[in-house]
């Protein structure tokens, strides 16, 4: 081999250039990866919705021996406690041996991802077929949930307060449901219209059945025999829909990618992907020097607002009940912590290149995205992590192993996107992005590199164990 130029040590040493993530990675570290999505992968089938991540992660903390946070208790270093918010937001914390004074080191994601909601009274019958009402939740291409298997999931809590669980549509054998599009041959209307104007958000209707009561006549046969069984599986009228959370979500298992299976398919990628390795990272955190708290919180694909998000008090409040615990003032705990908050980014797909600036945009299997700010066009609404906080990641990054890149959500004019950084800056904290690279983020079924997950992980870990 011939010695290298001086032109090209100079490259070396002076240009930026992140290798693909299995370059960074020898056949152990690889095998190690898609071992650890193996889990994540199960995460996904059994966690589609926020309720059912909180109480998949909470099991799992408590076999990790995470006990209720009690305000009232003192902790010691390597305590773990964990505090759970309405059972769709959840904080595990970790005492650290240092004292609170000298800040907390926080990881936030969100386990919320869009879907379509059943409205409060959805259940109608139109030309002999029975549908649901549907208001989507978060940022959707509406025309991408037509024709596609749907389960169900969620929660009615009955008239007397009693509460029954539902998910349906997941299990070999289970029905599913769908949103009916119309043929090719009778589209022209449709297909004359914008993408975003082709399905109305008022048709996103679920088709739930077909069949009518018995062999009795009379209107809305095909809605009684859906309410006949409905009661008899669930033990509810029609009028229990008014105090119930029920969402319509793919019904795709999480499945491997490529011929070389190196990348995950799945629903809710957006912000799992985050969720699961910081969840495991901060399992793995046993007597940090400072304290960790690993949040996963609802309602960002919404705005963080409502008393799940992170737009809400719940974490200022734990943060103050936790600095009680030592004498201290929360807020002083906060102006001495810093956060990753957890989100993904755009992975640049080369069959769409134009709404990237290649130069500043994330690329799936190059390591986790280091998301300096989001925000729209004038960086509009959006924490910008500071040049000194941005030097500490890095140099963290970089000892610890873990291949990073940085990036942008898309070019200065094309959009762009927010996350819950912003909320948890208003609080005094030192906070910066980072988080998984997707393709087709907030379809149905998103995309993510395996490699990247295992990074992710990775970056968490080296965070919450810092010296």
């Amino acid at each position: 081999m011939s010695e290298k130029t001086q032109a090209e040590i100079l490259k070396e040493e002076l240009f930026y250039t992140p290798d693909h993530t299995s370059y960074f990675c020898d056949d152990e570290e690889i095998a190690k990866a898609d071992n650890f999505c193996e889990g994540y992968k199960k995460f996904l089938d059994l966690s589609k919705t926020e309720r059912e991540a909180a109480a998949y992660v909470l099991d799992l903390a408590k076999k990790e021996g995470y006990t209720e946070f009690n305000s009232d208790a003192t902790y010691k270093a390597g305590d773990k406690v964990y505090y759970l918010n309405r059972s769709k937001a959840l904080i595990l914390c970790t005492f650290g041996t240092e004292s609170l004074a000298k800040g907390a080191k926080i990881v936030a994601s969100h386990i919320d991802s869009p879907r379509l909601d059943l409205k409060p009274n959805p259940l109608y019958e139109d030309s002999e077929l029975a549908l649901f009402k549907t208001h989507y939740y978060g940022g959707i291409k509406k025309y991408q949930w037509t024709a596609i298997p749907l389960s169900l999931h969620g929660v009615i809590y009955r008239k007397d307060g009693s509460c029954v669980t539902v998910r349906l549509g997941e299990d070999e054998g289970d029905p599913q449901f769908v949103v009916t599009d119309l043929l090719p041959h009778l589209d022209k209307k449709q297909a004359g219209r914008t993408l975003d104007e082709a399905i109305a958000g008022e048709n996103l209707n679920i088709l739930v059945g077909s069949r009518p009561f018995g062999k009795d006549k009379g209107s809305e046969m095909v809605k009684l025999n859906v309410m006949k069984f409905l009661n008899d599986k669930y033990g509810i009228v029609e009028a229990d829909f008014l105090s119930a959370e029920l969402e319509m979500v793919p019904a795709f298992k999480a499945a491997d990618i490529g011929f070389d299976r190196s990348m995950i398919g799945s629903y809710g990628h957006d912000d799992r992907v985050c969720a699961y390795p910081s969840v495991m990272a901060e399992f793995e955190v046993k007597t940090p020097k400072y304290t960790s708290v690993t949040v996963i919180t609802d309602k960002e694909e919404t705005g963080s607002d409502g008393n799940t998000g992170l737009n809400s008090a719940y974490l200022k409040h734990f943060i103050a009940d936790i600095a009680k615990t030592q004498g201290l003032c929360g807020r002083d705990v906060l102006r001495a912590s810093e956060c990753l908050s957890a989100d993904v980014n755009a992975g640049l797909d080369p069959t769409y290149p134009s709404v990237h600036d290649k130069l500043n945009a994330a690329f799936i299997n190059k390591g986790i995205v280091v998301t300096k700010y989001t925000g729209s066009r004038g960086k509009s609404s959006t924490n910008d992590a500071h040049a000194e906080f941005m030097s500490k990641i890095r140099t963290l990054f970089d000892n610890g192993k873990v291949a990073w890149q940085t990036g942008e959500l898309g070019k200065v004019d094309e959009g762009g996107g927010g996350t819950v950084a912003k909320y948890v800056a208003n609080l005094g904290v030192e906070v910066v992005d980072v988080g998984v690279p997707v393709l087709s983020m907030h379809a149905p079924f998103e995309v993510v590199s395996k490699l990247d997950v295992y990074m992710a992980y990775k970056g968490f870990k080296a965070f919450l164990e810092q010296n």
